[in-house]
């Protein structure tokens, strides 16, 4: 099994430095031993860690740490501090060790959907375009009010990988709080109402889903049963061999705990096959992002 969205970060220090906040306070730390740890309990063998704590390649300290000390269990995932000339950062990143690909909360594009759209002057484009060049994945979490530029994007570089997070939600604006353990809550409808948008973009080969976030999106407890109709409707839309099962380590650890996140395809999924089963937890991970090296 493969967990295909994952944070580790260090305390704050002089070696891993990065930013602090109410879910990553200075003196707490969430590490990569502690998190393997929990993986071998559960059977999982490799995880893509995903940039926490900062946007500059000095906060990339712990996370290029880790993928030194243990190439063969993770993948990285960066984060660009400068979009209009991020060539250099993600070349540094990706030739450290072990990043793949950048994940992006916006793309910087045209809000009105019935305006003339030119990806050049997407404030992201150079972005794109490089991870196109060099052929890194794209780990995309947009707001719903940009949602509609993704398909110029992949009509321009048909061919880059792009892995949408946490089951294709967008945010919408004022949609963002923390719930009362201090981990991140989204106030969306369900379905999304983005959905038509999003299942749209199956027509291009190189789209994933991550089925990750529930804790953040559903509006009742685990196993958040409000989710299971559009976790169907992104199967029957992509197939298991773009859908990526994914925990979102650590904000679920205490609730519901990454036991019971590891089961999760049994109430969301369950008339899954053996084969499909097997792609979701671990089989689309590997052949899209473990294998590109």
């Amino acid at each position: 099994m493969i967990d295909a969205h994952v944070h580790v970060f260090a305390k704050d220090s002089d070696e891993f430095p990065r930013d602090v906040d109410e879910t990553t306070l200075a003196d707490r730390e969430e590490t990569a031993e502690q998190l393997l740890e929990t993986m071998s309990l559960n059977g999982v063998e490799k995880a893509v860690l995903v940039q926490i704590g900062g946007c500059n390649f000095e906060q990339h300290a712990y996370l290029l740490h880790c993928l030194r000390e243990y190439p063969d269990r993770f993948r990285g995932i960066g984060l660009i501090a400068d979009h209009a000339h991020p060539e250099d950062q993600m070349d540094r990143l990706a030739d450290e060790a072990g990043i793949i690909g950048f994940r992006l909360f916006s793309i910087g594009g045209e809000s009105d959907p019935l305006a003339p759209i030119n990806v050049r002057t997407f404030d992201t484009y150079r972005v794109w375009e490089h991870a196109a060049r060099k052929g890194y994945v794209i780990w995309l979490y947009p707001p719903a009010v940009e949602n509609h530029c993704v398909p110029f994007l992949l009509d321009a570089f048909p061919d880059l990988t792009v892995v949408f997070n946490h089951m294709a939600f967008c945010p919408g604006e004022g949609s963002f709080s923390y719930d009362d353990q201090g981990r991140p809550k989204i106030d969306l409808p369900i379905p999304p109402v983005t959905r038509y948008n999003t299942m749209g973009l199956h027509q291009y080969p190189n789209v994933c889903v991550k089925l990750s976030g529930q804790y953040a999106f559903s509006k009742e407890p685990y196993p958040y049963p409000d989710l299971a109709g559009w976790h169907g409707s992104l199967l029957r839309t992509f197939g298991a061999d773009r859908l990526m099962w994914a925990t979102d380590s650590p904000w679920i650890l205490k609730e519901p705990g990454y036991d019971k996140l590891v089961k999760i395809l049994d109430t969301q999924l369950p008339e899954l096959s053996a084969d499909q089963r097997a792609l979701i937890m671990g089989g689309t991970a590997q052949a899209r992002l473990f294998d590109r090296d």
